[in-house]
């Protein structure tokens, strides 16, 4: 089996990486056709599987559309394995760099060089594409992979150590079951890159354990992504976007908006196109069966706590699509709510909510909303609705966030040829596109030295030759107190 059960402790951890490491040193690196093959397996294994993951997703959060599952994780990871699988050739190519005068008859170039075993810890929110895309880019670069599924939707995370131990020898991928224990141990090792997509907080402990071997990192985490409202366009194109982005997973997703920036003048309209846009998204209301759940008791609570905490601080809770006839049984069914008037002192304002629920804030000017962004931590992703493009181009300059979407939410990210990341409390570095290849390989610069090279010029003893050298790099000297004793001899 490939997959470690969670009573293991460090040692079998360290001995699976080391079974994968010897594997990497003691195999030639894959070449374009082995890594195309692997790519190929774990395609098909995703689609021979896609019944069983669609089943196991709903059975973890309590209820999850298999539509939502296809369109939100299974379409991402087939678009992201034909992605990589077609631009192989030109992301492994080497790439010539210039060479200085001095050096001229020499030749240099970058090569892409796997960096070797890869550890992924993904989350639960979207317990499958946030593994198979980390692990289908690793392959790509031509690691070997170490995989920590979250323990918080275990059904999926039994799905997947199945599936990858069906396509993949232990030495190639593996996967590690396990609790926050076992999360902790896998963090500690001495990977040659680490990347984890998670809450801000853990991704302090988890690049605090890294930094003990100087692992590289990329942390994909979260925050307050804004959604800006321009002036007049609180209207169904921009109602439907933001529903989408906002219920799509229950409100479970990192990119979601966080809260709504609005103009005062449209803040009323802006509550009414919401509800409208919610009923027709969901008919049925919360008990619909295109609607998910929360994912645990834990979360359900705390959410349910930042609502309470707005209300007694002054805030009016809008819940939009009840129907009390069409009562459910179903568990940890929270309807989607608005929460308008709230201040920076509710707690709503200070979390990432991860949720049905959207704070609505009121400006009266462009720059109050700048001004508002800047205040905060850089978000993981800024959301701007307006057709003035020098509003636009002025948000999008003076603000600084993971990445923008322009008159859409959370479409960036299925873009395969961006990169997708956060800056400073929102994340660290990016995978996805070019830059997701390059961040799991090495760039080895070489430099290859022709018969002839000035550079020679400058060994000692130091001359003539050398002070021609020196002034075709530096100019003739000037104001030095002996200049006088340089002779270019010439």
């Amino acid at each position: 089996m490939n997959a470690i059960a969670e009573p293991t402790v460090a040692r079998s951890l360290v001995s699976l990486l080391d079974l994968q490491r010897t594997a990497f040193l003691s195999q030639p690196v894959p070449d374009i056709g082995r890594r195309r093959r692997q790519l190929a397996r774990l395609r098909g294994a995703v689609l021979a599987y896609r019944h069983e993951i669609e089943t196991a997703i709903s059975a973890d959060f309590g209820n999850r559309s298999r539509h939502e599952t296809g369109i939100m994780e299974l379409a991402g990871i087939i678009q992201a394995i034909d992605y990589l699988s077609r631009k192989l050739p030109r992301f492994m190519k080497r790439e010539r760099r210039h060479v200085g005068f001095v050096y001229r008859s020499g030749q240099a170039y970058v090569e892409y060089q796997p960096k070797g075993i890869i550890g992924v810890m993904a989350p639960w929110n979207y317990p499958v594409s946030l593994n198979m895309i980390p692990l289908a880019t690793a392959l790509a670069a031509g690691n070997r992979v170490m995989l920590k599924p979250s323990e918080l939707t275990p059904r999926t995370s039994d799905v997947i150590s199945r599936m990858l131990t069906e396509i993949f020898a232990p030495e190639e991928v593996a996967v590690v079951l396990g609790g926050p224990e076992v999360g902790a141990e896998f963090s500690r090792l001495p990977f040659d890159h680490l990347l984890f997509t998670g809450s801000t907080q853990v991704g302090k402990k988890v690049m605090k354990a890294a930094s003990d071997h100087l692992v590289p990192l990329t942390l994909e985490l979260g925050g307050k992504s804004p959604v800006i409202v321009s002036r007049g366009h609180a209207n169904e194109q921009t109602m439907n976007s933001i529903v989408f982005g906002k219920l799509s997973n229950g409100g479970q997703t990192c990119v979601a908006p966080d809260y709504a920036l609005v103009h005062e003048d449209d803040r009323d309209r802006f509550v009414q196109a919401y509800m409208e846009t919610v009923a027709r998204f969901y008919p049925d209301g919360p008990t619909s069966d295109d609607y998910t759940s929360i994912v645990s008791d834990g979360h359900h609570a705390r959410l349910l706590d930042l609502v309470e905490d707005a209300r007694q601080k002054g805030a009016t809770v809008i819940k939009a699509g009840l129907h009390p006839e069409r009562a459910t049984t179903r568990v940890r069914t929270m309807p989607p709510t608005l929460v308008i008037g709230v201040s920076d002192g509710m707690k709503i304002m200070q979390e990432e909510i991860f949720g049905p629920i959207l704070p609505v804030r009121t400006y009266r000017a462009i720059g109050q909303v700048i001004d508002y962004v800047n205040s905060r931590d850089r978000p993981l992703a800024l959301y701007y609705f307006g057709s003035d493009i020098s509003e636009r181009d002025l948000v999008l300059q003076r603000t600084t966030s993971g990445n923008v979407g322009v008159n859409n939410t959370i479409m960036h990210v299925a873009q395969d040829d961006l990169p997708f990341g956060g800056i400073g409390p929102s994340g660290m570095g990016a995978y996805h596109g070019i830059e997701g290849f390059r961040a799991m390989s090495h760039a080895k610069g070489v430099f290859i030295q022709g018969r002839w090279s000035l550079g020679r010029l400058l060994h000692a003893p130091f001359g003539k030759l050398a002070a021609f050298a020196l002034t075709m790099t530096l100019g003739r000297p000037r104001n030095h107190p002996k200049d006088s004793q340089i002779k270019l001899g010439f």
